[in-house]
């Protein structure tokens, strides 16, 4: 990626790892970047109530440049069209413009992550579940219920699923892995100690482990396979919200992959799980 390609997206990306003075830099920015494109460096640091020199290392942090060539780079990002929402939710905003930001932050993330999922990454990943003996889907906080969700699409394909969002039996399920079974670890941030040292019992005891988080995080240390899936929104105040439905979205991606892997056959069985359920709905009635 080069300096001036798309530079409003890498600044909402880094926002949750900018030091507070940047960071007032970027939401400036973010807030009207057409007048930034035609505002002097002194006017922006005005408007972020930062010093001028904070703007410039703002700068530099994210192209390599100062003032001037981020302008450029600006300018050309915004001459491309690039989609663009200032999708940060403010205190004073209305419920409405709070629904439209969620919504519009839900689909850029996915965009972003199919972008950064290398299909071959996505193959192997569908190969391993498909080959395991045992899969074991763990989680906690607002990856819990991801877990969970897992669990409930991969029970279907008739194979030992289990979903585990408890600290201590996370760790000792961990301990009884053996060569053979996966286990596949759900984690926004990827900095939660008690599942990277899951991760690190599980590899021991010869699991296969899949991450499912944030590129260059900790817990990627002790995983088999890493699934990156960027670390966009700032949860230290919020609950994750867009991206879970990234999560979710690459949860059903891998269980269709295993359910193809499968073979036309096993519509049987799924047939047989839906009639299983049919007399506990209420029959469709015509308008």
């Amino acid at each position: 990626m080069n300096k001036h390609e798309d530079i409003i997206r890498r600044i909402q990306e880094k926002l949750s790892t900018l030091s507070k003075s940047e960071r007032k830099v970027a939401e400036a920015i973010l807030a009207d970047p057409k007048t930034t494109i035609h505002s002097s460096i002194a006017k922006l640091a005005a408007r972020a109530e930062v010093s001028e020199p904070t703007v410039n290392r703002f700068c530099r942090s994210l192209i390599g440049s100062g003032f001037p060539d981020f302008k450029v780079a600006l300018a050309q990002s915004l001459a491309k069209g690039t989609p663009y929402v200032n999708l940060n939710v403010e205190p004073d905003d209305a419920p409405g413009a709070i629904t439209h930001k969620i919504f519009e932050a839900a689909k850029n993330n996915l965009t972003r992550a199919q972008e950064l999922l290398p299909e071959t990454l996505i193959s192997r990943v569908v190969d391993v579940l498909a080959q395991a003996r045992r899969i074991e889907f763990y989680g906690l906080g607002a990856s819990g219920p991801v877990a969970k969700d897992a669990h409930h699409k991969f029970f279907r394909l008739n194979m030992p699923v289990v979903a585990y969002t408890d600290i201590l039996v996370q760790r000792m399920a961990a301990a009884g892995t053996h060569p053979g079974d996966a286990v596949v670890l759900i984690s926004l941030s990827g900095r939660t100690l008690p599942l990277i040292e899951t991760a690190r019992v599980a590899r021991e005891a010869g699991a296969t482990v899949v991450g499912i988080t944030n590129p260059g995080s900790p817990l990627t240390e002790h995983c088999s396979i890493v699934l990156p899936i960027e670390e966009t929104e700032d949860t230290d105040i919020y609950t994750p919200m867009s991206s879970r439905i990234v999560y979710l979205t690459l949860i059903d991606a891998l269980a269709t992959g295993v359910l193809l892997k499968r073979g036309p056959e096993f519509n049987e069985h799924l047939r047989k799980l839906k009639l299983s359920v049919q007399d506990t709905r209420l029959p469709k009635q015509d308008n």
